[in-house]
């Protein structure tokens, strides 16, 4: 499914970026931006937004339960285990940011413009990870899927911090209400579908309205469901949910998204001011040097101070690699990209994120197919490297 899910979504990406430059350009920036939803509870969104802020959340939500389940009783559950790719995202975000600072420095525009590389893309990585990093052993999945959650979320209290003009305090305290009333019924075993749905899209709805980026919804309601399976049970809610919804997400949510987020239209010019202009040149560097920099040397630092341990299934190189694709920037990049900066600056910004997320992409599949083979000869003396 999951590999199915990667084919999915770089067909949608290549439709998109063939579509918003081909001569039906103007067609598709129509129907990105056409509106649906009723304006009384300020949901009346373009396509594009829909696609963003509301289909999104259905693949946060699975990322959620499958992050918790890990948490939980999985390969995070042991705290060293855990801690390795909490800090590796730290680091993925520190380093890049200030590279990125350091390249843009003074130009219009980089005072905001340095968080958009600190953002990892989720869907993408995962996508890549499932279409040539089959043979890898399950720790690297885990190890990116925590990593880009919590890479993600920090993106998000950034772009809370920075990007949020008002926050609604009525809206942010029924969320709240609606998370702990959802985590209750978890906890008391209530297992109605037609409680749990109108309560999910309430949560959605005023995690909207606060001005926080409505996808962390989905993440604190996977976060927040049961894992553990009671005597007697066959399977726990975050199982069978994410049984039925990764095909909902991977074939439908991501690609959808997708379609509408990589529509950036790249003249011959714009190639060339995405490598000269300071903004777009502090985008790049922070993406494919920050990004592994700062992913590889954080992991290093903590396992040299014991704060944390490498899973035994995992060898440095193949976290170098895991670190390469860490580089790719889509989905809260994009997104921040259109909320720091106006214009044809916004649009060079966007362009700058798609050549780096491509040639990180590229340069991970590379990799990750080197340390497939390795890991399907299992030979001992280069997986110890």
């Amino acid at each position: 499914m999951e590999t199915t899910g990667g084919i999915l979504l770089l067909c949608a990406t290549v439709i998109a970026l063939v579509w918003a430059n081909s001569p039906l350009a103007d067609v598709y920036q129509s129907v990105k931006d056409f509106r649906v939803g009723p304006e009384f509870l300020h949901l009346n969104l373009t396509i594009g937004d829909w696609a963003k802020d509301g289909l999104l959340a259905v693949f946060f939500f699975v990322v959620g339960l499958e992050l918790k389940r890990e948490l939980v009783v999985g390969d995070l559950s042991n705290v060293k285990a855990a801690a390795l790719p909490i800090v590796a995202a730290i680091g993925g975000m520190i380093v890049p940011a200030g590279i990125a600072l350091t390249v843009g420095w003074g130009s219009p525009g980089i005072d905001k413009a340095w968080a958009i590389p600190v953002a990892t893309d989720i869907a993408f990585a995962l996508g890549v990870l499932a279409l040539v990093g089959s043979a890898l052993p399950g720790a690297a999945r885990v190890f990116l899927l925590s990593l880009a959650v919590v890479d993600d979320l920090g993106a998000i209290i950034v772009i809370a911090v920075l990007f949020t003009a008002g926050f609604d305090l009525v809206a942010a305290g029924i969320a709240v209400a609606a998370l702990a009333l959802y985590a209750f019924l978890q906890h008391k075993r209530v297992q109605a579908w037609w409680i749990y749905v109108p309560l999910a899209i309430v949560v959605w709805v005023a995690v909207h309205t606060t001005g926080i980026h409505a996808t962390i919804a989905g993440v604190a309601l996977g976060l927040l469901t049961r894992v553990r399976s009671d005597k007697g049970e066959r399977h726990s809610p975050a199982v069978r949910l994410e049984h039925r919804l990764q095909p909902w997400s991977a074939g439908l949510a991501v690609p959808v998204f997708a379609l509408f987020a990589a529509g950036v239209a790249i003249t011959g010019g714009a190639l060339g001011a995405v490598f000269t202009e300071p903004v777009p040149l502090a985008v790049i560097c922070g993406l494919l040097i920050g990004k592994v920099v700062g992913i590889m040397g954080a992991s290093a630092l903590a396992v040299k101070l014991g704060l944390a341990t490498l899973p035994s299934s995992l060898a440095w190189r193949d976290v170098g690699a895991l670190s390469m694709l860490g580089a790719v920037g889509f989905t809260v990049s994009l997104l921040i990209a259109e909320l720091s900066l106006e214009g044809e600056q916004a649009e060079l910004a966007k362009a700058a994120v798609l050549i780096a997320s491509a040639i990180a992409s590229l340069t991970a599949a590379l990799l990750l197919v080197r340390r497939s083979k390795v890991h399907a000869r299992g030979a001992p003396s280069e997986l110890s490297h």
